[in-house]
């Protein structure tokens, strides 16, 4: 079998973890990097997990998409306020035939790299993963790591579990990561925003992590309200959830190592949240679809403001 070649567009705490892995596996692996080019390029990466430490003293590191041989899979693990640069990122990858795999949090995503490569196979990866980033070149993995994939149609159809998405999940297996795949990709980011919501927003509202938010009986129930208010807005929009799902998530959370979640992460270092991916798209189809989420929308504003700030600062 011909090892598949990925570019890696976004070395962070997700490009950075499965990147790491699927070089360690054997495949093929070219990292774009932006302020970490020349740490990485000189020094490799380093992914300290709770399955393993992983050194890799020599990595393909580029500072240009355009100095990337041609790929198989363009993994795009970028922040989703870094989307406007998709096009002059993804067009070098794309004219040489690669397919884009979007490995981000909130709605739309695929829609998005579809509009900015037009003409290529877009997928999407939902990651339960517990990651952050140490420093250059240097990714901490506490908890979890598994990835569901599917493959996005324009018409916004389930286009079923293709070819395309058994072998992604062949690759992310042999690297020893847990996949599942589905045959809607819409439904599956839907199931995603079900824990995305609450303790993204609640981790940076109440200043907490999130073993915190479970701790506490009301900020526990508040974020359960919030699920069911994704599971309702996501049924409205014709991907149904129900009460199984929430409880199985909640269930995951509870066993969670205590974690900082991205966006606070993300507030703490005055950096751009991801709330319109997470929060804005989810309400706007919501809305569309005459679907209510009072408690979303609170959470939405609350972190509108706070972002608000960082900017004033």
């Amino acid at each position: 079998m011909t090892v598949r070649r990925y570019a890696i567009i976004g070395t962070g705490a997700v490009g950075g973890f499965y990147g790491t892995k699927l070089t360690r596996a054997g495949l093929d692996v070219h990292f774009l990097l932006h302020s970490d080019y020349a740490h990485v390029r000189d020094n490799g990466l380093r992914l300290d997990s709770v399955d393993g430490d992983i050194v890799l003293p020599r990595v393909n590191a580029y500072a240009r998409a355009a100095d990337i041989p041609p790929v198989d899979v363009a993994l795009v693990a970028l922040k989703t306020t870094r989307n406007h640069l998709l096009g002059e990122l993804l067009a070098p990858l794309v004219a040489n035939g690669a397919d884009v795999l979007m490995l981000q949090n909130g709605l739309g995503n695929e829609a998005a790299a579809a509009r900015a490569a037009p003409g290529a196979k877009v997928l999407g990866g939902l990651c339960f993963l517990c990651s952050n980033k140490a420093g250059p070149g240097h990714i901490t993995h506490l908890d979890y790591g598994f990835v569901t994939f599917g493959e996005h149609r324009d018409d916004g159809c389930p286009a079923g579990v293709t070819d395309t998405v058994r072998h992604l999940a062949a690759d992310f297996r042999s690297a020893g990561i847990e996949t599942k795949t589905a045959d809607d990709i819409a439904a599956a980011r839907w199931k995603k925003l079900i824990w995305n919501v609450p303790f993204n927003g609640l981790s940076v509202v109440l200043d907490t992590l999130v073993d915190g938010i479970i701790a506490c009986d009301h900020t526990r129930l508040l974020a359960e309200q919030l699920m069911r208010e994704v599971a309702a807005a996501s049924t409205a929009c014709g991907r149904p959830i129900g009460e199984k799902f929430i409880r199985y998530m909640m269930g995951l959370t509870e066993k969670m190592t205590p974690y900082r979640t991205s966006m606070k992460i993300d507030h703490e270092l005055k950096r751009p949240m991801e709330i319109e991916a997470i929060f804005g798209a989810p309400l706007a189809a919501a809305a569309a679809a005459g679907c209510a989420c009072p408690r979303i929308e609170t959470l939405y504003r609350q972190l509108k403001f706070i972002d608000a700030r960082r900017d004033r600062v």
